[in-house]
């Protein structure tokens, strides 16, 4: 069974991906920023991270650089919201530092679903 961790500092939007992702099977878990995020991987090694980029403690961007170089080819949705004018910028930019995907909020759950199953089904890089 597939792992994944959720990295969202929005209680609401965290609960609502992990059940959406756990109806589909997966084992979930859970940190509420960057920091129980790195704590969180390190106890769970998932398969796919799904991080927001916009958080305290350790934002999204530096989790990912940090995720990346603790498993190179992890596979991460970087995910922010899209009322912001910069916010496809800090996608891009969440593209370069390693995410595979990069998803503006807010996003339909059935094209998280799709993302997150191609994703997984792409063999990662060891």
């Amino acid at each position: 069974m597939k792992r994944i961790l959720i990295i969202e500092d929005e209680d609401r939007l965290r609960n609502m991906l992990r059940l959406s992702l756990e109806r589909l099977g997966y084992t979930v878990a859970e940190a509420r920023d960057g920091a129980e995020g790195l704590a969180q991987f390190a106890k769970h090694s998932p398969d796919l991270v799904l991080t927001d980029l916009v958080m305290p403690e350790k934002e999204g961007l530096e989790t990912i650089q940090e995720l990346s170089k603790r498993k190179p080819g992890l596979k991460i949705i970087a995910m922010t919201g899209g009322g912001r004018s910069d916010a496809r910028d800090t996608l891009k930019m969440a593209l370069h530092f390693g995410a595979s995907l990069a998803l503006s909020k807010p996003f339909a759950l059935d094209s998280l679903a799709s993302a997150v199953e191609n994703l997984l089904e792409i063999p990662a890089l060891d």
